[in-house]
């Protein structure tokens, strides 16, 4: 594995598992959000964002992670090894509801943006990161499944179903 892409619906723990991985292989880890996010929320405009992602994979081994379709024709295209996070919804959604609970209580600073997560949005509004979780995991197996199907060909495709699989992948990667 020398170019991994590592995704996974929303709160799967993409990061963290990007974060082992890149510690265990010497692997540079790329997060898509720290190059989309900028102040106050804002997404960066989608050539900007492409620019981002093109620069940063140009060149060397790495670790992308996230999903964003707008930018998986350039990672997945270089990408030699696919690591799809497909955990049970039920365990997303507590892991996803204690990580937002807590970034919400230290006002984390998120990929160095400024943004930090709040109880109110996070919880009780229509833009609610639990909601969309709710909303997208079950449609995300089923695009995950498709884009593994139809642009994992030539790759290593990875999925991983359970913490122990998790483990027991990083303890051979």
């Amino acid at each position: 594995m020398r170019r991994a892409v590592v995704f996974g619906t929303t709160g799967s723990g993409k990061s963290r598992l990007a974060e082992r991985l890149g510690a265990r292989t010497g692997l540079r880890v790329i997060e898509l959000d720290a190059l989309n996010w900028g102040p106050d929320w804002q997404p960066a405009p989608l050539e900007l964002l492409r620019h981002r992602v093109e620069r940063e994979t140009r060149d060397g081994d790495w670790i992308v992670v996230g999903n964003y379709d707008s930018v998986s024709d350039l990672t997945w295209r270089t990408a030699d090894t696919l690591v799809w996070l497909d955990l049970p919804f039920a365990l997303v959604i507590w892991r996803l509801f204690w990580r937002t609970l807590r970034r919400s209580m230290t006002k984390e600073n998120l990929w160095g943006s400024g943004n930090t997560e709040s109880l109110v949005r996070s919880f009780f509004s229509r833009q609610s990161i639990l909601l969309y979780a709710m909303k997208t995991h079950r449609r995300n197996r089923h695009r995950f499944t498709i884009a593994t199907t139809l642009l994992g060909k030539d790759k290593a495709i990875v999925r991983l179903t359970s913490p122990r699989e998790v483990e027991r992948f990083l303890a051979t990667a």
